[in-house]
């Protein structure tokens, strides 16, 4: 018994030294805030960069309250987590998603504050993230300005709406790209007199209340949210869409996918 003790003390101490020994990349995009993020993101994991990652945007950002990203790592078998991030941003972190039941894959808006580098970080079963990204060039002002909704007085009149629709696609797996859009004003408290107010998560399930994804939001996603993910369901399959702000409002829909021939992948 003391023999098997010590021998598991020991190989659990030679396990926190090699990763205490753990050593971040270099970065191929020289981001002067690539140590900071993946330190306090990855940690001791082990971390290398992937082309497989595709991480799909417009080189220009020409709306820098409102870029679109996409994330597309169906490639990589074994995805458990998805991250956007902007290395420059105020709010570095835009979305941590787990695709629980879901192909590896997600697009959405975001706001840029600056020139950044933009990426998409996906963590595997093993525990080892794999990075991918580029910088985009922007205006700047993104996470700083306030909302249209906000200047034009309406937001009120609308939060909480929520539009969806899902439509299945071609592959080895039943699923369906599911397109969601909320109005919300997705305050980052960066703007005088407005305090931070923004969706901080939001959870996909099928008809019987089984979970397909859920995600942890930040204030620079773009206002008025558009996410698309491909959970794992059928046409004619029902979808429960959940969410919540950080003042504690809760958001529910609930729509069917299109029963029609599946779409290209």
């Amino acid at each position: 018994m003391k023999r098997r003790s010590y021998a598991a003390t020991t190989l659990a101490l030679l396990a926190l030294a090699a990763g205490a020994g753990a050593s971040t990349p270099a970065d191929p995009l020289e981001s002067p805030m690539w140590e900071a993020h993946a330190k306090l993101l990855f940690g001791n994991d082990p971390v290398r960069f992937d082309p497989r990652v595709k991480v799909d945007f417009p080189q220009i950002a020409e709306n820098q309250r409102s870029f679109p990203v996409a994330i597309d790592a169906r490639a990589i078998p074994g995805v458990r987590r998805i991250v956007l991030m902007a290395d420059l941003n105020p709010i570095p972190i835009a979305v941590d998603y787990r695709p629980t039941d879901s192909e590896a894959y997600l697009a959405t808006r975001i706001k840029l504050d600056q020139r950044t580098p933009v990426r998409g970080a996906v963590q595997l079963a093993s525990g080892e993230w794999l990075v991918s990204g580029g910088w985009i060039d922007a205006a700047g002002g993104g996470c700083s300005t306030p909302p249209v909704s906000r200047v034009k007085g309406d937001w009120a009149d609308h939060l909480g709406e929520i539009r969806g629709e899902a439509w299945p696609v071609a592959g080895p797996v039943a699923a369906s790209r599911l397109r969601l859009n909320f109005r919300h004003p997705m305050d980052t408290g960066l703007v005088d007199a407005i305090p931070t107010y923004h969706l901080e998560r939001l959870t996909v399930s099928d008809g019987a209340g089984r979970e397909l994804g859920r995600m942890e939001i930040w204030a620079s996603v773009a206002e008025d949210p558009a996410i698309t993910l491909i959970p794992h369901a059928a046409a004619g399959d029902m979808l429960a869409v959940d969410a919540r702000d950080t003042n504690g409002r809760d958001y529910h829909a609930a729509l069917a996918v299109a029963r029609q021939s599946p779409l290209p992948r």
